[in-house]
Order: structure tokens, then C-alpha cells, then sequence
């Protein structure tokens, strides 16, 4: 990359009063996210849904790869179809992939193997990793750091979602490949996320959970 394809940052500017009012402003609305498995099915216009999608894919990534493919699902068919074949995922790995520490350290979660939440949001997204991209002439080019950077855009995706007024859930059942298959994604694609969007149902119950501390989570290296 030449000097003449740079451009000067022009990023934002508050004062310090102002920065750090906002960190706490920011830290205090974030801190009421919570991951909501009752949702209602009241509908949600769509361009939320892309506007948040565009925040998430403003996040960096490795090379500046943008390995990541967010697919929407609105079509009632094809959400049942995801939750059926999400269920069968489900059952066997509270039947048999779990380990007994596992199915402990969940248990105060209160879920089980259905998933009724996959055909009442209004709207599921699947994010995918992308493993590798392929040029114009079909050879493959490689992505790097792509979990890491798909990571990020997902955080990114549900703090744009929050931000929205809307509820999500981070769902992962595993293992994912029957997601490929049903949206017919390409072989370099990756099944990474599936997220439930939407309103929380009336009185939706949530686990009464407490965050660590910062002190738990901190560490501090100075002179």
C-alpha cells in the first residue's frame, strides 16, 4: 500500500469531562443487555436489522478481510425448519455430548433441548465465517485472524441491536453444520453465530445473574 492511499483520520473529539461521562453513560446502558429466550413475535422493521449489520461491519478484522456473511431469516418456513433440525442438535447433546460438569455449570440457565424461540423471533441472524475468499479467476485467497475478527463484528451486532431497543440471544447449537446446508451457503462459509432478534415477550424471564467485578476481571500493570 502507497503513502497516497492513506487519508488523514479524522476520528471524534469530546473533552475529558465529556469522555468520561460518556464511558459511564455507555457502561450503564450496556450493563442492562441480557440475553432474552422469550420473545415476541411483534414485528420489527427490517433496515434495524441491516443498520445494525452495517455497525458490525465496521468492525476491524484481520488484512481488513471482512471475513463475515450475516444472513436474515423472516420466513416462517424456513425458521421451523432451522428449529427442527436445531432440536434434534439440541436433544443429543443434552443426551449424550454434554459432560455432567457441563450440564451443572448451565443448569441454573433453566434450558433444555427446545428452542421454541428460533420460529417466534421475528427475525433469526446467522452470522458465518468466511475461511477463505476466492479471487476473480476461482483461486482461493486466505483470510486471516477470522475467528477472531468475526468475533468482534458479532459483539459489535449485538450492542447495535441493544442500542435499538431490541433483545437478542446468542445460540449455538451444536454442531452447526445443518445451517450450511438449509441456507445453502458456500463451502468457505462457516456457521460462527445464530441470533435470535426481536422484542422480549411481555414479562420475559431472565436468569437473576451478577457480573464480575472489575476487580475479578482486571489487571492493572503500572509505574
Amino acid at each position: 500500500m502507497t503513502k497516497e492511499s492513506f487519508i488523514t483520520y479524522e476520528g471524534v473529539h469530546f473533552s475529558e469531562e465529556e469522555m468520561l461521562e460518556r464511558s459511564r453513560t455507555f457502561f450503564n446502558f450496556m450493563n442492562k443487555r441480557r440475553s432474552v429466550r422469550d420473545f415476541s413475535d411483534r414485528p420489527v422493521d427490517l433496515e434495524i436489522i441491516e443498520n445494525a449489520i452495517r455497525t458490525a461491519n465496521t468492525a476491524p478484522s484481520g488484512a481488513h478481510k471482512q471475513p463475515w456473511t450475516y444472513c436474515i431469516i423472516s420466513d416462517p418456513e424456513v425458521k421451523k425448519e432451522i428449529r427442527e433440525k436445531a432440536e434434534v442438535e439440541e436433544l443429543e447433546s443434552y443426551n449424550n455430548r454434554m459432560s455432567e460438569e457441563w450440564l451443572e455449570a448451565i443448569a441454573h440457565l433453566g434450558t433444555d433441548h427446545q428452542k421454541p424461540f428460533l420460529e417466534i423471533a421475528p427475525y433469526l441472524v446467522i452470522i458465518f465465517k468466511k475461511v477463505y475468499d476466492k479471487d476473480s479467476d476461482g483461486e482461493k485467497q486466505t483470510n486471516y485472524y477470522v475467528s477472531e475478527s468475526v468475533g468482534i463484528s458479532a459483539g459489535m451486532f449485538i450492542s447495535a441491536i441493544h442500542e435499538s431497543g431490541l433483545a437478542a440471544l446468542t445460540h449455538t447449537p451444536s454442531p452447526m453444520n445443518f445451517l450450511s446446508q438449509i441456507l445453502k451457503r458456500p463451502a468457505n462459509e462457516r456457521p460462527f453465530l445464530l441470533i435470535p432478534v426481536g422484542h422480549p415477550a411481555e414479562n420475559a424471564q431472565i436468569p437473576d445473574l451478577k457480573r464480575k467485578d472489575l476487580d475479578e476481571i482486571a489487571v492493572y500493570y503500572t509505574r
